[in-house]
């Protein structure tokens, strides 16, 4: 069994951009930029010569005149046509696009988390984003999605705005500004980018109240807290998603918080709407145990819960607040509502994957469906790509959720460290290095990208052998 990782279906192969649109039939490429012995081409004509690559001609000019100024320093003009084609090549390159995540990590930062497309909508009409058919007078874009989610996780309201910090920020703004808020020592956690909770809350105006110890923290100290600080207005109960303290440990739990005179505002993090995971045809798959589910928080006393939309939700990036009716109203009423609210691509996504949850359907949401596919199915698609490569894996979940846990899966192994030499095929494969050989984990490659993993083998055919030590 090989060591846990370190850390979309693809588009149809094409240009970086549409050229039909972008150049007209009399700028088809030169056959030749026939420099002069003594001096490199000219910036336009060198331009015109790569219109083959499909950027937008003022790129293509960067490229260029990059390169002529490389050729005229180095008193080297013939360097110049491949200079520039190497520049303008890696411009195309470096362009946001879809690759085949090979790496095992579900849920993989750098490669946008969970895997889900944005809506196919009619390019010729507009949405009803803020518009009510019914009365033919402005709505709001938080009667549609929101609503679905609130339905999903038992809340009484719900909205959305564009990441988990934004709905953290917007609720102490809006509910704590000028006040404390008690948060166990054990819980001021930092998320990735270095942003911090005493960070967060600094910036929302209101005032961090330290309770309790790093390992220990009771419900003892968030009552005293309360009573030698009447104006806290909150309790916020953060989950150690990216990390855990074990060991001599105590912690207050959501219903004991509740049981205070503030509300309590449980920042889940992940995003897992339900523990029972109805929408799963077997349940709750093992290595979701212990994760805390919005449903179940705001059962347990929550008056607000705030989660991630691209995590263990499975959609793209967004931050939800739901919970109890008048606070979530508080929250929309905030200045700050309109700053970080979503626009339409997101509130669509939302949608499509809420009704999802609704109808139980899990296999019409891509995360869920890769994280619960069986072990048997990722071996055979391992042998039809490679049968001599194959090789049991581990896949994490990634994304800064469940740390620890791995999910048994199956793939690929090839000798050395060939993952730079995948990243340069179109699309690019991204994979990992574990002790010492590359490994290519199919839970988190589609299906229909089989035979693209197989291509890229292929191309490494010479070095393309299973390792000496196995998996």
């Amino acid at each position: 069994m090989l060591g846990r990782p370190v850390g979309g279906r693809r588009s149809k192969a094409g240009p970086a951009y549409p050229r039909d649109h972008m150049t007209r039939p009399s700028e088809s490429s030169p056959s030749a930029t026939g420099p002069q012995p003594d001096r490199p081409p000219s910036v336009d004509r060198l331009a015109r010569s790569l219109v083959d690559i499909g950027l937008p001609h003022p790129l293509l000019v960067d490229a260029a005149r990059t390169a002529v100024a490389e050729a005229v320093a180095a008193d080297d003009p013939a360097s110049a046509p491949i200079r520039a084609r190497e520049l303008a090549e890696g411009t195309a390159r470096a362009l946001l696009s879809d690759v085949v995540n090979a790496t095992g990590v579900l849920l993989h930062t750098n490669l946008g988390r969970a895997p889900w497309s944005p809506p196919v909508g009619d390019d010729r009409r507009y949405t009803t984003l803020e518009f009510d058919l019914a009365s033919g007078s402005r709505g709001s874009r938080q009667d549609r999605a929101p609503a679905l989610l609130a339905r999903a996780c038992g809340a009484e309201a719900a909205m959305v705005v564009n990441n988990c910090a934004s709905a953290v920020l917007l609720v102490l703004a809006a509910l704590a500004a000028g006040r404390s808020v008690a948060v166990s020592r054990g819980e001021m956690v930092e998320i990735g980018g270095g942003f911090r909770i005493p960070d967060v809350m600094d910036q929302s105006g209101a005032r961090l109240v330290e309770v309790g110890t790093t390992n220990r923290t009771r419900i003892g100290d968030f009552s005293t807290a309360i009573a030698a600080g009447p104006d806290v207005a909150l309790t916020l109960s953060v989950h150690q998603s990216n990390y855990r303290i074990e060991g001599f440990t105590e912690s207050a739990s959501v219903a004991e918080l509740a049981a205070l005179d503030v509300p309590v505002v449980a920042d889940i993090g992940s995003g897992l709407l339900d523990a029972a995971c109805p929408w799963l045809a077997d349940g709750p798959p093992g290595w979701l145990a212990d994760e805390p589910a919005a449903r179940q928080t705001l059962e347990a006393g929550a008056a607000l819960v705030t989660f991630s939309g691209d995590k263990l939700l499975g959609g793209p990036q967004a931050g939800i607040i739901a919970g109890r009716a008048d606070l979530v109203a508080a929250c929309a009423a905030h200045p700050l509502a309109r700053a970080l609210r979503p626009g339409s691509l997101v509130l669509q996504s939302l949608q499509d994957l809420a009704l999802a949850y609704l109808a139980r359907d899990g296999r019409a949401i891509p995360f869920w469906r890769m994280a619960t596919e069986p072990v048997a199915d990722l071996r055979a698609r391992a042998e039809r790509i490679a049968p001599e490569l194959v090789a049991d894996t581990v896949a994490v979940p990634g994304g800064g959720t469940l740390p620890g846990v791995e999910i048994p899966s199956a793939g690929l192994v090839l000798t050395g460290d060939r993952v730079a030499e995948l990243r340069a095929g179109s699309p690019a494969v991204v994979a990992r290095v574990t002790d010492g050989a590359t490994v290519l984990d199919l839970r988190t490659v589609h299906p229909d990208d089989d035979d693209v993993v197989a291509e890229a083998i292929a191309g490494l055919a010479p070095a393309a052998t299973p390792s000496s030590d196995g998996p």
